[in-house]
């Protein structure tokens, strides 16, 4: 059964590491919904965030195939009940909409979003929260004249009382297989 999963890949950081990613994707004709990166909390280390629709096998299989290629370090998948997730959304409104009326700054309020920025022509405002709260305030906002939107990909923390890849890394740093990734070894 085919159902949202969200990947974490680790890597070093390191040109072209994207390209083979999103590569093994292309070759499993699977689609990526959301894609984040960033540094992880770990120096050197480097975290994509990954969010697809597939079943359990091909998932697993995704993960291995991910997992060869060579700047990866390790690469997880959690199903939707194993993490915590939030995306971002921002907003641009004429600043004109917000004067004829309060029904926008109810919507701020309701959605508990915030406004970023208000100058004469424009206000932004910001919403954090799952795509489909950030997708109901778009839609109650845009009779108001939204003239930008956009959102971000998804960041997520797994479940777990501890973070696999810490346990892994120690191993890798404890076998000096990875002596430049700086990570506390007790």
């Amino acid at each position: 059964m085919r159902q949202e999963f969200t990947l974490t890949i680790f890597s070093e950081n390191r040109v072209g590491i994207l390209n083979q990613i999103t590569t093994v994707f292309t070759r499993r004709h699977i689609n990526i919904e959301s894609l984040t990166t960033s540094e992880s909390a770990i120096e050197g280390i480097h975290k994509f965030t990954i969010v697809i629709y597939s079943t359990r096998e091909e998932v697993d299989l995704l993960v291995r195939q991910v997992e060869k290629r060579i700047d990866v370090l390790k690469a997880y998948s959690f199903s939707q009940d194993e993490i915590i997730y939030q995306e971002i959304a921002l907003y641009k409104v004429p600043t004109a909409a917000l004067f004829e009326g309060n029904e926008i700054e109810k919507l701020v309020r309701q959605y508990g979003a915030r406004i970023l920025e208000m100058t004469a022509e424009y206000a932004v405002i910001e919403k954090t929260g799952h795509k489909h709260e950030t997708q109901e305030l778009f839609d109650k906002l845009d009779p108001y004249g939204v003239t930008q939107f956009t959102r971000s990909g998804r960041v997520a923390i797994n479940k777990l009382k501890k973070e696999p890849l810490n346990s892994y890394l120690r191993k890798l740093v404890k076998n000096g297989v990875n002596p430049d990734v700086k990570i506390d070894t007790q």
